[in-house]
């Protein structure tokens, strides 16, 4: 098992290095200045000490856990994703949306900050 997030991306192949390495850039133009670890054998940005999203890099597609249900237009954005209650998917073969992932991860630190 990989022991950073660096060596987990590294065990891919070149082309899934590249779009697992940018959902991690996104999910931290998302969430700045947020750590980083291996939590269940997949990459993990954490927020305040506590995980905010899982990566998970798999044969066909690469997974962000978990993503709650949002409101409005970011939920209806997000939707076609959804592949599980509190999982979604972006298929390798498609275009992933960086820019909608980043959004997400943002979501994500708001619910979490503390008001």
């Amino acid at each position: 098992m990989p022991d950073t997030v660096d060596e987990y991306i590294a065990g891919f192949e070149p082309d899934v290095q590249e779009i697992l390495q940018n959902v991690r850039l996104a999910i931290h133009r998302g969430v700045p200045g947020a750590d980083e670890k291996i939590r269940y054998g997949m990459a993990a940005v954490m927020l305040g000490g506590r995980y905010a999203i899982h990566i998970g890099g798999w044969k066909k597609h690469v997974g962000l856990y978990p993503v709650p249900r949002f409101e409005g237009p970011l939920e209806d954005a997000i939707a076609p994703y959804r592949s599980e209650k509190d999982s979604v998917t972006f298929q390798y073969a498609d275009e992933v949306p960086y820019d909608l992932i980043q959004q997400v991860a943002e979501a994500i630190a708001a619910q979490r900050s503390p008001v």
